[in-house]
């Protein structure tokens, strides 16, 4: 068996001990480089940068997943355009 109350709690004692659980909007901060708001301590999704910093190239990665996803069907294939005479 569990244990049991010996008295009930009123309801601002209990009021008091969920005041604490709630949500909080997430912090942002302004990116150095690309003035988009991001989460503080962590590189910007939108440009890479860190700290006035580029530690991850977006754009390669972005590059990279696009071929895979061509490679997978799941993106229509670049087209080569053709010179005309």
């Amino acid at each position: 068996m569990g244990g049991v109350p010996k008295q009930r709690h009123t309801k601002s004692r209990r009021n008091k001990r969920r005041s604490q659980i709630f949500l909080r909007p997430p912090t942002l901060v302004i990116c150095s480089h690309c003035q988009k708001p991001t989460m503080p301590h962590t590189i910007c999704q939108n440009c890479g940068y860190y700290h006035n910093r580029e530690v991850i190239d977006v754009l390669k990665k972005a590059e990279k997943k696009k071929k895979k996803r061509a490679e997978k069907g799941l993106e229509p294939k670049e087209k080569k355009q053709e010179k005309e005479p």
